[in-house]
């Protein structure tokens, strides 16, 4: 499945070591010489309704959109700060396995493997090693952290610059990103409350994800009187 304007917001990707996060991060690979990602029109749909209802609160919020593997985040005035591809896990579907929080990764089946869809209060946290991640949803052990390259094989870094979506389906459900959007943009908005994560779903339809979706032809309506 292609991206839209795939390259739109490939900024540095990390790495595990320095040398190789400075090797990442070229001019040629960052954002500002990247033209703009446009959201899918589900992802649209989903962002002007956040905007009409202030379904997030006075939290800033990511919306990620797994059929495209691109993620976009907002400060809590609803203003996009920031865009990039994602890698999220391997397999289609939108729920977690019961009990998948509690297995190890090496016990996971390849079903199980899924980046779950809805909407989630996220809040920084201590995982494995003592690594900081932002906790999606803690009970299932899905995270949003930054880009993990320790199995080469796994071509992580690759998967990011290529023009298909398909292939960033490699993870075990967590989504990765790379350390700039990581760091300088996210990081600074959740550390202090967390905020809000919305994952729009692979196999299901919208609504049934998000039902008060349903109401956005009544708010837009509403706007027009």
């Amino acid at each position: 499945m292609a991206r839209t304007n795939w390259l739109a917001a490939v900024a540095a990707v990390a790495l595990t070591s320095s040398s190789a996060l400075d090797a990442a991060e070229t001019p040629a690979r960052t954002a500002e010489n990247l033209p703009a990602l446009a959201p899918s029109e589900q992802a649209a749909r989903l962002m002007q309704w956040i905007e009409m209802t202030d379904d997030n609160g006075t939290s800033p919020y990511i919306v990620i959109d797994k059929n495209s593997a691109a993620l976009f985040l907002f400060d809590a005035e609803g203003k996009q700060v920031g865009q990039t591809p994602v890698l999220i896990g391997i397999a289609k579907g939108d729920d977690s396995s019961p009990g998948v929080g509690r297995k190890s990764l090496a016990s996971l089946g390849p079903a199980e493997k899924t980046t779950p869809a809805g909407r989630f209060v996220a809040r920084f946290g201590r995982a494995a090693g003592n690594r900081q991640v932002l906790w999606v949803d803690y009970a299932t052990s899905v995270a949003l952290h930054i880009i993990v390259t320790g199995n080469r094989r796994e071509r992580r870094l690759d998967r990011l610059f290529t023009p298909e979506a398909d292939d960033n389906r490699i993870t075990f459900g967590c989504i990765n990103v790379g350390a700039t959007l990581y760091t300088r943009q996210l990081q600074p908005l959740f550390r202090r409350n967390g905020g809000v994560v919305y994952i729009l779903p692979d196999t299901k339809p919208i609504e049934e994800v998000f039902p008060r979706l349903r109401m956005l032809p009544y708010l837009e309506a509403e706007q027009a009187f």
